[in-house]
């Protein structure tokens, strides 16, 4: 059913009288960046269930607590931010937009980590709080009322508005204006919830509460969102015989002071302490989380012993609140209704299993209701509709997150050579040796892929089938992974995770329908959607060899959209009272009516005043304006080779909106060029009187009549070729580089064959052999950490 696609190790650390590395936590942010930890631990602490209930960690004092940040491309350069806590770091949370972290600690100490410049390898501290002495057990951001659903059943429907929805959700906390305050609220172990909020002057507002009267320990914890902007809290001690206990959370800022409000809400007991057989069987509480953190009215709930642990789901429902006999006779009064109560009602629960040590659930926001189940069985898509369980002998299971009933199992190293119809993983007999297992576990945004740190410390990546082990002809197979790339583009969520699944002979086809469904979309949503859709079919060209040179013109056309969109931001109009057009959108309608190819006729209907711009500026811009200049050659004299889709600068040639894009840049140019003319692009020509722009733009001028009607595009005629073909003689065509390395992990896995990787090296490094069949764990047990990497392949349940 599945397959991990690499898997890392992360450190080399020296024998000692504490276990190897051990991960506490991992976290996948939408713009596909995982951060993790490795942290030690006393090695009794993890031999027994007594986890659970511990908090404060035995350390050696030169322990350094480490944040690692890596790119799921790039996953070898990995960067190390030394986080400064004092204690083992106990939660990780990215916000929704991917840019900020969160991490919090077993003394109470929580940071929050952004991008320094706006660089993913550069973290800096932004702010801080703490609730000393106090572990954290549960954190997350304030809910910012953005909540989307995913409609897989009109996956078929050609309006994105329709697949896509907003959902009507409240922010945890507003603030003038109805905008979302941001901030983060943390769960302690005495029982106590605090709330950091950032005010829009930069500072923090923290507050402090007990989740009810009496506090009480607090072993496990989640975090929830109501529609109405309520947070939910669910809370346990630890132990399967006392009640789960849920919280209501109410957060509101009264004279400029944070406000806390709790109140207490209905608890359950789980269903295994019922259970005569296994009364005193499950006797801790190990994981505790809603299915979705959209979602306070179902939680899964997991149980464990030294030798086997079960799930179990339950929802909260409204039901009848029954009445006395007495009043059963009682004659009722107009109107009246029932009385109703909320009460949790157990879903599902498993059989017996082996102990578990990690679980993940999905982020795609799709219903599981029932009528949502049969939509899934009918479309056959799957995504978002399991969870993973990862367990002590080191497989992983995926379940139905409803049902739990078991949809896919991988054995783990030890049964990686385990294959459909063999035995199963019960009757298997296990290596001896520590047994290797995930300690932490995460689904990536899409569900079509996990990130797992093992009790060794090192990185594994699964790939997780969108078909969840069913047969799906090619064409169901494109239709979902067309779905979620659309969903990504949407959003503005990485689509990394779907590219995995997206073979090479599958781009073609990818490529052509996301460009139907998208030019069926309204003017406006196109214009949100432009840049997202060139980015993603850049990607996608990369996965093929025969596409690899469009990939060149999508990034050639991301950069000429990011230097005309910087260009245009300068202007700005001579008087205050402007109309309703800026320069920018009347150098555009004037070069799109005027068809002259004399670029001063252009320049001479434009209100030049409007392009004044100070000298240090312009200069400044010398590089990207070389580019441009640089660029339109390189398309000009390449025209009378560019019949083929295979050369680079093939797209460019009926893209009528590209090239009138160019042809306004070297307008604005030929303006800037006589205030400053070192900033105009440097030419190398064979004649002093040569007029290098004047050229340029009017062969631009001719290519871009040829195909300004989209619909009725036009060959070029043999005059404008001929003239191309003599312009090598006329200027030195400069030897263009735009497409970036493509040095990416994604190119490497799109075969099943094993992919060994080591942080700190590339890939394509000498020394890493791709199809080395080595064994994952033989470095562990034998006493040497290298750091190194394998593909291994789950298996569907019969």
């Amino acid at each position: 059913m599945m397959e991990i696609a690499y898997v890392c190790e992360w450190e080399k650390r020296p024998k000692s009288n504490h276990c190897p590395s051990i991960p506490l936590v991992c976290a996948w942010s939408c713009r596909n960046l995982i951060a993790f930890t490795t942290d030690l631990k006393n090695e009794e602490e993890d031999k027994g269930l007594d986890n659970a209930f511990i908090t404060n960690i035995t350390r050696p004092v030169d322990l350094s607590h480490m944040i690692h940040i890596i790119d799921t491309d790039h996953p070898w350069d990995v960067n190390s931010i030394n986080s400064g806590h004092t204690e083992v770091i106990s939660c990780l949370e990215w916000d929704q937009s991917g840019s900020r972290l969160l991490s919090a600690d077993g003394d109470g100490q929580i940071k929050c980590w952004g991008m320094s410049e706006h660089l993913v390898n550069s973290w800096e501290c932004t702010q801080s709080s703490s609730v000393d002495g106090d572990p954290i057990v549960a954190l997350s951001w304030l809910h910012n009322g953005v909540k989307l659903a995913l409609h897989v059943e009109k996956s078929g429907s050609t309006n994105f508005g329709e697949k896509f929805s907003r959902v009507k959700f409240s922010p945890s906390l507003t603030l003038f204006g109805g905008k979302p305050m941001e901030g983060w609220l943390a769960v302690t172990v005495s029982g106590l919830v605090t709330v950091s909020l950032l005010k829009p002057n930069g500072t923090l507002l923290t507050a402090s509460e007990s989740l009810c009267r009496l506090r009480g320990r607090v072993a496990v914890a989640d975090i929830a969102f109501t529609g109405g902007g309520n947070i939910v809290v669910a809370a346990t001690d630890g132990s399967s015989s006392s009640p789960v206990q849920f919280y209501k959370v109410c957060v509101s800022v009264v004279n400029e002071k944070c406000r806390i409000d709790t109140e207490l809400l209905p608890s359950l007991f789980m269903r295994c302490t019922t259970d005569p057989v296994r009364r005193d069987k499950y006797p801790a509480v190990t994981h505790l989380k809603f299915l979705t953190r959209e979602n306070s009215e179902q939680v899964l709930l997991c149980a464990s012993s030294q030798m086997g642990s079960i799930v179990e789901c339950w929802s909260l429902r409204k039901e009848g609140l029954p009445v006395n006999n007495i009043f059963q006779h009682r004659s009722p009064v107009v109107g009246e209704k029932q009385p109703m109560i909320l009460k949790w009602r157990i879903l599902s629960a498993t059989n017996d299993l082996d102990r578990v040590s990690a679980v993940a659930l999905p982020k795609l926001p799709i219903s599981i209701s029932n009528t949502d189940l049969k939509v899934a069985s009918d479309t056959k898509f799957f995504p978002g509709l399991g969870l993973a369980l990862a367990f002590h002998d080191g497989s992983i299971q995926i379940l139905h997150r409803l049902s739990l009933h078991t949809m896919g199992v991988f054995y783990g190293s030890s049964g990686s050579s385990q294959r459909v119809g063999e035995e199963p993983a019960i009757k298997r007999q296990r290596a001896g040796g520590p047994t290797l297992h995930f300690k932490a576990l995460q689904f990536s945004w899409t569900s079509l892929a996990l990130v797992g740190v093992d009790n060794h410390g090192k990185l594994h990546m699964i790939r997780v089938s969108p078909s969840m082990g069913q047969m799906l002809d090619m064409n169901t197979l494109l239709r979902h992974l067309l779905f979620l790339l659309e969903y990504c583009m949407v959003t503005g969520y990485d689509w990394w995770d779907v590219l995995l699944h997206a073979q090479p002979s599958m781009v073609h086809n990818l490529l052509e329908k996301l460009h139907e469904e998208y030019m069926r979309q309204n003017q406006a949503l196109q214009q949100v959607l432009s840049t997202r859709i060139v980015a993603v079919k850049a990607s996608l060209c990369k996965l093929s060899s025969a596409t690899a040179a469009r990939a060149c013109d999508f990034h050639a056309k991301l950069l000429l959209i990011a230097i005309s969109s910087t260009l245009k931001s300068l202007l700005r109009p001579h008087v205050l009272n402007t109309p309703d057009k800026s320069p920018g959108d009347r150098l555009s309608e004037i070069c799109t009516k005027n068809t002259d190819t004399d670029i001063d006729k252009v320049m001479i209907n434009l209100k030049t005043e409007e392009f004044v711009l100070d000298g240090p500026p312009l200069q400044s811009l010398q590089q990207l304006i070389q580019w441009v200049g640089d660029f339109v050659l390189y398309l000009l004299a390449n025209l009378p080779n560019q019949g083929s889709i295979v050369r680079p600068g093939f797209g460019f040639l009926r893209d009528g909106a590209s090239l009138g894009m160019l042809r306004e840049m070297l307008v604005m140019i030929r303006i800037w060029g006589l205030l400053k003319p070192g900033c105009l692009p440097i030419y190398t020509a064979t004649s002093d009187n040569q007029d290098s722009m004047f050229l340029l733009f009017r062969l631009l001028t001719k290519l871009w009549l040829c195909s300004r009607d989209e619909s009725h595009p036009q060959d070029p005629d043999e005059t404008l070729i001929d003239e191309c073909c003599l312009l090598p003689s006329q200027l030195l065509v400069p030897s263009m580089d735009w497409l970036p390395i493509n040095d990416g992990v994604i190119t490497k896995i799109q075969s099943k064959h094993p992919l060994r990787l080591q942080f700190g090296r590339p890939y394509t490094l000498p020394g890493v052999n791709p199809n080395a069949q080595v064994e994952v764990f033989s470095s562990c047990l034998c006493g040497l950490f290298r750091c190194g990497c394998v593909t291994m392949y789950y298996n569907r349940k019969q």
